[in-house]
């Protein structure tokens, strides 16, 4: 049995920043946080209406041939997100993401306006599909990433990182207002580069690492979930005055800066939670001499539970060996256990 001695200590010491921001860093808190961002931009191929109108002008296309684009903007290959990401590690899956993001919506914008010869049509639906399905890559590392390290809180993690990249298309709308002004051309370019850059800053840092145990788990998740309703909210309401009022350029850029602070308002609750952990581990480190064994007779209750017969590590190989494999074609179509990971064909 062990009992605090509260006769030992030590003077309390200033805490080392630069450790406290490495555990910081180094946290799975911060590998969500830095999800919630990639997450944030990886809706760009919800905007399309706001720039097809340039395309259509600046190529001389018709409605039909802009539907076409359209199609296949919509046509989607997440599957082969997966996969690709079942062989290859995340950080490959996340800079596979930033080059074809940058290629396809860099040439639309190169095409749009006229930097480079007229393309032919099958050239800009190649392009349009290689940029919407670029956005398929940090949505898939985000999503495996958290869900594996917080395994209990999977359900609260795929709501509110859905969420962000539901909000996507509103927060990039107005991070462009603000930048571009009313030059819809520009934010064919803003798509281009904003995501990937936000990937390329979070690519060593989202990763999957080992589960370790959180006593709050789910209410730091709620304050995620706040901040990212307050966000919600704060965009419908721009939204509605921004097509009542007539905003300036400095008016777009107050609620671009809003944004942004609602944009990394998550990053106080990683800090005030990775603050916990440090004063926990500062408190051992203070008091060396906390804990005292003191040793005493077994009880007649503990002697008979020791004397009481367990399964052999044989026999439980015996057991394990009656389960035999079943083959994955036969599992294909029926769901995994409760907490096991899907099979490729599943």
């Amino acid at each position: 049995m062990a009992v605090p001695d509260r006769r030992g200590g030590g003077a309390s010491s200033l805490p080392n920043i630069k450790s406290f921001a490495i555990q910081i860093i180094t946290s799975p808190w911060f590998i969500f946080f830095g999800s919630l961002l990639t997450s944030s931009a990886a809706g760009a191929s919800h905007v399309f209406s706001l720039y097809s109108g340039d395309i259509k002008n600046s190529l001389g296309y018709d409605q039909s041939t802009l539907n076409l684009l359209s199609f296949f903007k919509d046509l989607n290959t997440g599957v082969l997100t997966g996969l690709i990401a079942e062989v290859t590690p995340l950080w490959f899956v996340l800079f596979l993401g930033v080059v074809l993001n940058f290629f396809g919506y860099f040439m639309i914008w190169l095409a749009v306006t006229k930097r480079i010869a007229r393309p032919a049509v099958w050239q800009m639906c190649l392009y349009v599909f290689i940029g919407s399905n670029s956005q398929t890559f940090p949505d898939t590392v985000s999503l495996v990433t958290n869900v594996k390290n917080f395994p209990q809180s999977r359900c609260v993690i795929l709501g509110i990182l859905k969420g962000y990249l539901g909000l996507s298309a509103a927060i990039i709308t107005q991070l462009y207002q603000a930048i571009y002004g009313d030059d819809s051309k520009g934010l064919i370019l803003l798509i281009g580069w904003l995501p990937a850059a936000i990937s390329l800053v979070f690519i060593r840092t989202i990763r999957i690492m080992k589960v370790t145990p959180h006593s709050n788990e789910l209410k730091v998740f709620y304050k995620f979930l706040y901040i990212s309703l307050g966000l919600a909210a704060f965009l419908m309401i721009i939204i509605i005055v921004e097509n009542k009022v007539t905003f300036t350029q400095g008016e777009y850029c107050g609620s671009a800066i809003m944004v942004l602070i609602l944009l990394f308002l998550p990053i106080a609750a990683v800090v005030a939670e990775e603050l916990n952990v440090w004063k926990a581990k500062q408190a051992i480190f203070e008091y060396p001499s906390l804990v005292k064994v003191i040793t005493e007779e077994p009880t007649q209750e503990a002697v008979s539970s020791l004397n009481e017969p367990t399964l052999s590590s044989s026999a439980i190989e015996a057991k394990v060996g009656d389960q035999t494999d079943v083959s994955c074609w036969k599992t294909a179509f029926k769901p995994p256990n409760r907490g096991e990971d899907y099979t490729i064909l599943q």
